[in-house]
């Protein structure tokens, strides 16, 4: 397996990984409670989110600086 193949690879798992933390982060809209005061009840900061967000920044900039690689086509210079 070539680096760049190396690269693609592990672009698309990230990629992948990206799709479900995305889809495993709560809503973060008030809804209808938010008219009434009520979405201020339950705003304690939890650990697994915490750490849910980090992860998924972290995989978002891997993601971007992998694409900017992949895309500038730095990784097969043609000579």
């Amino acid at each position: 397996m070539t680096l760049p193949q190396l690269i693609q690879t592990i672009w698309t798992v990230t990629a992948a990984l990206l799709i479900i933390l995305i889809l495993l982060h709560s809503p973060k809209g008030d809804g209808l409670g938010g008219i009434g005061g009520q979405a201020q009840l339950f705003t304690s900061a939890k650990s697994a989110e915490k750490t849910l967000n980090q992860v998924t920044w972290t995989l978002s900039t891997v993601f971007i600086a992998l694409t900017i690689v992949l895309s500038a086509g730095w990784l097969n210079p043609q000579g």
